[in-house]
């Protein structure tokens, strides 16, 4: 999707506007009274003949549980405006940030709350979302951000029957939570299916409860595979038509034979509501994390350190790949494990322990699954020839480290036209280091102007950038980057990768020969 169109929509985690409730009456599930727990039914995986959805509701549905939650909230982030709006409120899910990023505050969820006794720590407000139960000792599936921050989770079995509920493990990366409840008697359960085999057009069911109104079951069909929200490593979503909305987050995603094949998770909105696009996290990778949660707790994911980004046809023609594959090194952070392990910018990661590295998200998802402390092997294209790195994996977390040059800069104040580019460069004056926020170390070439008719403007090539290499050698300044471009095009180079900083980014950008 192009970003025109993200600005246009949004992408909400379903714990979103509706989900921080206000009176209890919205659902009548949560009013009615305690009942003797539904026995376990078994799926029979068959529709009724004249195609309905019966059977398989009637088997599920009584496994599919309302999650409520209490959570200490910043009073500021539910004061009014002064005009009666409430301001927006992050909710804490994976989303926020992809959020930000595209739209702001404007493209936050608005949560509505129901403030409590206000006290030294905050205010408290209620939420709701969904889950399921896989085991009938009361093991329960959700999604993180519905229990995130939560000091009091209560569970709402399908007959109204409400049980305290306590956290067994949760994983931010991934977006699954496991809650527990205790009961007397055995609860029913769904058991999981394999998401693999979804098809695009094959049926699939969703439920729970949509805005605290009480369990709901819609249908639709799996309108994509392999969605990516940039939430995490793990973005792998099935996107469906089937109407979801705020509250069915960490419900099922069920197929025709009645198993779970998705845990409910986002949806893709212009006002809030459901408009047939949303997103479940698929089975397959679900039921392996919450497997780990259920015996650990907790899940601490793999980390070596480097910005990548993917490699196209023409980054793979001016190294010298054969064909476009791997993930490619735009950036190896400072004291990480790729620093360590002598991982270069440029380098294209093309396996991991043996395993097939195919794109980004490929390498994202390898390292996130490897246990911290881990040794293993990654073969890397660098400067037209496979070699092995051995690595050890480092521990995963929240702060990204910054690289910084330690060359000295040069001084001179050159300017060298690249016009097979479209290129104008010049060398870093101490008034351009200044005003681009440089630090003394940093070399390259400054792109002066762009030619808005020519390759470089085409590929995103802005003025103000810094080219801090040309096909993965460094450059100091202009004269040098300008000598190394035509250096490519002599030859017979189809075009030029380009190692281009941009604010706190670094990112390889192949620009084609004009030849006209």
């Amino acid at each position: 999707m192009s970003s025109n169109i993200l600005r246009r929509h949004r992408v909400a985690a379903l714990l979103g506007a509706a989900l921080i409730i206000t009176p209890l009456v919205l659902s009548p599930v949560l009013r009615a009274g305690a009942a003797e727990a539904v026995q376990p039914t078994p799926v029979t995986g068959i529709m009724a003949p004249s195609g309905s959805f019966a059977p398989i509701v009637n088997a599920d549905k009584p496994a599919v549980v309302t999650i409520m939650t209490k959570m200490k909230v910043d009073a500021s982030a539910s004061d009014d405006s002064g005009d009666g709006q409430q301001q927006p409120f992050s909710g804490n899910s994976p989303f926020d940030q992809y959020f930000r990023q595209f739209f702001g505050d404007q493209g936050m969820p608005q949560q509505q709350m129901r403030p409590h006794r206000p006290d030294s720590g905050g205010q408290e407000a209620e939420a709701l979302g969904s889950g399921f139960i896989i085991a009938s000792d009361g093991t329960i599936v959700t999604n993180n951000h519905v229990v995130d921050g939560a000091t009091e989770i209560k569970v709402v079995l399908d007959d109204g029957t409400e049980l305290p509920a306590t956290l067994v493990g949760r994983d931010a990366k991934s977006d699954l939570a496991v809650v527990k409840v205790k009961f007397d008697k055995p609860l029913p359960t769904v058991k999981w299916g394999d998401s693999d085999k979804l098809s695009l057009g094959d049926q699939v069911l969703a439920i729970g409860n949509p805005f605290g109104i009480g369990t709901t079951v819609t249908a639709g069909i799996v309108s994509a595979r392999g969605r990516d929200l940039h939430s995490g490593p793990y973005d792998d979503f099935i996107q469906v038509d089937a109407a979801i909305n705020h509250g069915n987050s960490g419900g099922p995603l069920v197929a025709m034979d009645g198993s779970v094949v998705g845990i409910n998770s986002a949806i893709y909105s212009p006002n809030g509501g459901s408009v047939g696009v949303g997103f479940a996290i698929p089975s397959d990778q679900a039921q392996s994390v919450v497997a780990k949660l259920i015996k650990s707790g907790s899940i601490e994911h793999g980390y070596i350190g480097v910005q990548i980004q993917p490699v196209t046809a023409d980054v793979a023609n001016a190294i010298g790949l054969d064909h476009p594959t791997g993930a490619l090194i735009a950036h190896v952070s400072d004291d990480s494990p790729a620093a360590a392990a002598g991982l270069k910018t440029g380098d294209i990661v093309t396996a991991l322990g043996g395993r097939d590295i195919k794109d980004p998200k490929d390498l994202s998802r390898a390292v996130a699954d490897v246990s911290p402390g881990t040794k293993e092997d990654l073969t890397v294209w660098r400067k037209g020839s496979s070699v092995n790195v051995p690595i050890t994996v480092g521990q995963n977390g929240d702060e990204q480290k910054t690289a910084s040059a330690d060359s000295t800069p040069d001084q001179s104040s050159g300017r060298n036209s690249v016009p097979s580019l479209g290129l104008a460069l010049t060398d870093i004056t101490p008034q351009a280091r200044q005003a681009l926020n440089l630090s003394n170390g940093e070399q390259g070439a400054l792109v002066a102007r762009v030619n808005p008719d020519k390759a470089g403007a085409e590929q995103g090539i802005r003025e103000g950038d810094l080219i801090v290499s040309v096909n993965q050698t460094p450059v100091k300044n202009a004269r040098e980057a300008s000598r190394a471009v035509a250096e490519a095009g002599k030859a017979g180079k189809k075009s030029v990768l380009l190692l281009v900083e941009r604010g706190d980014t670094q990112t390889f950008i192949a620009v084609p020969f004009d030849h006209a």
